[in-house]
């Protein structure tokens, strides 16, 4: 049994996220490392929704959650075969595989937090998730919408989800594009352009702190978010970690990719349930599960040790 092992990014966080974790040893470890490393309380600050809206508070909250999600069933004995994070999930999963070890691996985290949020104060931007509609179609929104204003492709997330990054006015004139198309658009609950050249003072930065985190082989491949490809090379991981904040999330790759590894579960852990609803869809003959808390855990790992038929098609409404 092949397992593949998500973990969510910006975006999936909730008021609360780390008070489940806090009342198991091994999630409240992790959580209490984390704080150790940023100065400040991870599970204090996880439980304000204005703290939450923060992007230099919310992404080192959203690690420590998902490693401490991995912690757990870590120590429930699961194995897993290759892993993936969106967006920032990109460094749990890092961590997670051994590539990167805990502490540097926050502190390039926070590096990235903090300057993202400085580049939104000074850019202020959003993002907008297109339903509905392909890449392409996607792609030719983003172009019309732009009009001399900042707006890319930030997330190719399903053959029918891909979200936009940019400017506010660039944002609602794609909104109305894509609705008028026939298609559907939420605008996103996060502080900032991501992945768009808003954030292009954030890059430098950022790759300096990666530069100086150390790489290692780690025990399974990760599918970097840069190339949708997986890989366990420590200086393949390492560039792409560098490239990612200005590229692309290829979400959809990076399903595919190991579904063609033959992954028959996909879990994720963390906050929510975002990755679990596009692992569905992108693998609709395998099992998915969201794992929030470590009940969540111990229910998936009762189920694994019993044979499960497969998931039958993902309701619509």
């Amino acid at each position: 049994m092949r397992l593949a092992l998500l973990f969510p990014g910006q975006g999936a966080q909730y008021a609360g996220m780390a008070d489940p974790w806090m009342g198991h040893p091994a999630g409240r470890d992790v959580i209490d490392r984390a704080s150790k490393v940023l100065g400040w309380d991870v599970g204090v600050a996880s439980r304000s929704s204005e703290s939450l809206a923060r992007t230099d508070v919310v992404q080192p909250a959203v690690f420590a959650c998902d490693l401490a999600a991995f912690a757990v069933l870590s120590n429930l004995g699961f194995s897993f075969h290759v892993a993936a994070g969106h967006s920032l999930g990109e460094y749990a999963a890092l961590v997670a595989s051994g590539a990167v070890d805990f502490e540097p691996g926050l502190r390039a985290l926070a590096v990235r937090a903090r300057e993202m949020q400085i580049a939104s104060d000074a850019s202020p931007g959003g993002m907008t998730a297109l339903i509905g509609l392909s890449l392409e179609q996607a792609g030719e929104v983003c172009e019309v919408a732009g009009r001399g204003d900042v707006l890319a492709v930030a997330n190719e997330n399903g053959p029918k989800q891909v979200v936009l990054s940019g400017s506010i006015p660039a944002l609602e004139r794609a909104e109305e594009l894509a609705r008028s198309g026939g298609g559907k658009a939420l605008r996103l609950q996060v502080a900032g352009a991501f992945h768009s050249p808003l954030m292009s003072t954030a890059v430098q930065p950022v790759r300096e702190a990666i530069s100086q985190v150390a790489f290692h082989s780690p025990a399974f491949p990760i599918v970097p978010n840069a190339s949708g490809r997986p890989t366990s090379q420590p200086l393949a991981l390492r560039d792409l970690l560098s490239r990612h904040l200005a590229s692309s999330v290829r979400w959809d790759a990076t399903m595919r990719a190991m579904v063609e590894m033959g992954c028959e579960w996909f879990v994720e852990a963390g906050p929510g349930d975002v990755l679990g609803k596009l692992a569905r869809r992108a693998a609709p003959g395998c099992q998915v599960r969201s794992v929030g808390s470590p009940a969540e855990a111990e229910v998936l790992a009762e189920e694994l040790r019993q044979p499960l038929p497969p998931e039958g098609p993902e309701e619509t409404g």
